[in-house]
């Protein structure tokens, strides 16, 4: 238990200074995607421990209750800004993910990427730091900086990497982040004025303003202005219209970040600030969370089953899976909120490393067509073991790491409103329909150009079963991250952040 350690700071820009020092080594590929790897993997490595060192009951701590590391500094004193840093279990375990993924990003991206490579790893490196900055911001000024600070590269990875229209499907991304992310600064603002003419003192800081008294139609609106940008970022339907575009134009780093690193800051912000800041306007809004989430699985399970593209099947299935995080975080119980953090890893995990593989079908046969993919079970049975695998765990397979959060988020629904669980439920029949359809007609349906594809190489197996492990061991033994988030969990759903 620390506290005002600067590994958090550490921990915030060590990608930042590594983004740095990348661009410096323009024109020596080798030496940026070993730079690239040696920041990453050292970031990984320091959550790891961190990680390994947490405590699994924080409660007790005397400079901030269900944190084991918090910072607080003067920053801009005069407008009540302070730079304020902590990682709780819930923080820790997004952390950890964010550290995995973009790991992940910078080892499959090497024959995609041609062009600008000291500018692309320096743009990963960058996404990292905004990232990281939103998991560990306790200042709400300082969230914002970093929410917003994950835009601009995300931006440009796109427009530069990306296929088919990656211009247009930036911008789309870009427009409707943006939209949403100033209705939140106006209700951050909002927020801090009100603030300060109740207590005198004018601060940003989220413990202070945990307590501030807002009439109920004040807490209305500004509970909605921060439910749009978080909704927007998750996506939750309807405003969800940017994704198909976006993850299907986006190379495959920028694909495996967004699904599995962006739309959890949008939850995560649900569950750090507009749940606890604004409880007053939850009986108005659960209902709608609840709708919105149970008609967001239905729908985006039934439109992945008619695409045929494999890219933008990952991409509904992720929009739909992500449904499943939002009707838990909507019903606001210890069962239902911890099975949504533990389902907000299991999904960065295997809808993640979906996108990876079909990255690596891309890079073999210059198509992402369903069609084009018959038959590849007998002609790459390697790649073909670890895609039955990860589909199978994204359906919610018993024994692999999706089932335990889908199903403690069910539960937990079912005891706020049975009808609403019930409702979801039955989205996990055409999740089994298009999961299963896409399995066979990717490895086993012939016709396809199954001739073209050849086998993973050392290097994608080692990815693949990095993520291979943690999906089995998490499908297994989930107790080690449920017993991490406990007593966070349990304060937030007791008013505490």
């Amino acid at each position: 238990m620390l506290n005002n350690s600067p590994i958090l700071t550490i921990l915030l820009f060590l990608p930042l200074l590594g983004s740095a020092v990348m661009l410096l080594l323009r024109n020596r590929d080798h030496w940026c995607r070993m730079l690239g790897l040696a920041v990453s993997g050292l970031e990984l490595g320091l959550t790891g421990w961190l990680c390994a060192m947490a405590p699994i009951d924080p409660a007790g701590n005397s400079f901030r209750p269900g944190f084991f590391i918090y910072q607080d500094l003067p920053w801009i004193e005069q407008f009540g800004i302070r730079y304020t840093l902590g990682l709780d279990g819930i923080s820790m375990l997004l952390v950890l993910l964010t550290a995995f993924i973009i790991f992940i990003a910078v080892l499959v991206s090497r024959q995609p990427v041609a062009k600008h490579l000291a500018f692309y790893y320096a743009l990963i490196l960058l996404i990292e730091t905004g990232i990281m900055g939103v998991f560990l911001s306790l200042d709400l000024f300082l969230f914002y900086l970093f929410w917003e600070v994950m835009l601009i590269p995300i931006f440009f990875l796109i427009s530069l990497w990306g296929r088919g229209r990656p211009v247009y499907s930036a911008l789309k991304f870009f427009i409707f982040t943006l939209a949403g992310s100033l209705l939140m600064l106006l209700a951050i603002i909002a927020l801090y004025l009100i603030h300060g003419d109740q207590t005198g003192r004018y601060t940003f800081a989220l413990v202070e303003l945990l307590h501030t008294a807002l009439e109920p139609a004040a807490a209305a609106w500004l509970f909605g202005a921060f439910l749009l940008a978080f909704a927007i970022k998750i996506p939750i339907f309807p405003v969800h219209i940017w994704l198909p575009d976006t993850y299907a134009d986006a190379p495959v780093a920028g694909s495996l970040i967004l699904a599995a690193l962006l739309a959890k800051t949008g939850a995560y912000g649900l569950i750090r600030f507009a749940y606890p800041l604004f409880p007053s306007a939850l009986p108005l809004f659960t209902p709608l969370l609840l709708a919105l989430a149970v008609a967001g699985i239905i729908y985006a399970s039934w439109i992945a089953y008619s695409q045929g593209d494999l890219k933008r099947v990952v991409a509904y299935s992720s929009f739909g899976h992500m449904g499943f995080i939002v009707l838990g975080i909507a019903a606001w119980t210890p069962l239902s909120l911890s099975g949504s953090v533990l389902q907000m890893v299991n999904h960065g995990i295997t809808t993640g490393c979906l996108f990876v593989l079909v990255g690596m079908l891309e890079e073999r046969m210059q198509s992402t067509d369903v069609d084009a993919f018959g038959g590849i079970w007998g002609r790459a049975p390697y790649f073909s073991v670890f895609f039955l695998l990860v589909s199978l765990a994204s359906l919610g397979l018993p024994g692999l790491n999706n089932f335990v959060g889908e199903l403690l988020i069910l539960i937990g629904v079912y005891r706020v409103s049975p009808w609403m669980a019930t409702l979801a439920f039955s989205g996990v029949v055409p999740i089994l329909v298009y999961t299963l359809r896409m399995v066979q007609k990717v490895l086993f349906e012939q016709g396809g150009r199954a001739e073209e594809m050849r086998d993973i190489s050392l290097r994608e197996g080692f990815t693949l079963s990095l993520f291979a492990i943690i999906i089995v061991f998490l499908g297994v033994y989930p107790a080690p991250l449920l017993d991490l988030i406990r007593v966070p969990v349990q304060l937030l759903v007791g008013g505490m952040p």
